[in-house]
């Protein structure tokens, strides 16, 4: 049975072991290493062996933080999916993390289910967040209210197709449009709402009452 594997990046070693040890109880994922910092794992990753399907990421780490290694890893290794794991419960952090491309952010703290589902649900939707995380996100977005009677029909369509599970190729035939034009709508949405990702996107609608949950 093929798992999913997972690389825990953090700089206490003994949390580290701790987590890839709970990682290991579960039926779906293995541990393929840890690192200890940002550095560390991009050193790692330019052998295509030790390339995870998710990394466990810390915000504060030496050397290299988790906001640094996030932003190189969306642009490099894209497949790469991130989920934040820390003990940083300030706003701004979060968001950062997020726009960064974090696929979803949790607490240190967290139960060992929650981590099982979060891991689950990071592979099976392509992100996770808590409610608490979420209505933090929310709050913290300031956007102009402009930015939504700025937005054509089409573009309101599509943010509201980009809030539910569909891919984007689902989207693009729902829409009747091809990917590329797709494509066009997201980095042009992305550009004029000053987003970084899909889930920006979302806590967008949600707090612009373009899309309800």
């Amino acid at each position: 049975m093929m798992k999913y594997t997972v690389v825990v990046v953090d700089d206490h070693n003994l949390l580290s072991q701790a987590i890839g040890g709970l990682i290991s109880d579960f039926e779906d994922f293995e541990v393929l290493y840890l690192c200890s910092n940002g550095k560390e794992l991009l050193d790692k990753l330019k052998n295509p062996k030790n390339i995870p399907d998710i990394v466990l990421m810390d915000v504060n780490m030496p050397i290299m933080n988790g906001i640094e290694t996030t932003t190189i890893l969306r642009e490099e290794y894209p497949q790469i999916k991130v989920l934040a794991l820390s003990i940083e419960e300030d706003e701004n952090i979060i968001l950062k993390m997020l726009r960064a491309g974090a696929k979803g952010y949790l607490m240190k703290d967290t139960r060992k289910s929650e981590l099982k589902n979060a891991l689950s649900e990071v592979m099976e939707k392509g992100y996770y967040h808590t409610n608490t995380v979420a209505k933090v996100l929310v709050n913290s977005l300031k956007t102009e209210k402009t930015g939504v009677s700025a937005l054509k029909e089409r573009e309101i369509e599509f943010i509201k197709h980009a809030c539910t599970e569909k891919t984007y190729k689902e989207i693009a035939d729902e829409m009747c449009l091809s990917y590329k034009t797709i494509e066009g709508y997201r980095n042009a949405l992305f550009e004029k709402l000053n987003l970084r990702n899909r889930t920006g996107l979302v806590i967008y609608a949600i707090k612009n009452k373009i899309y309800t949950p």
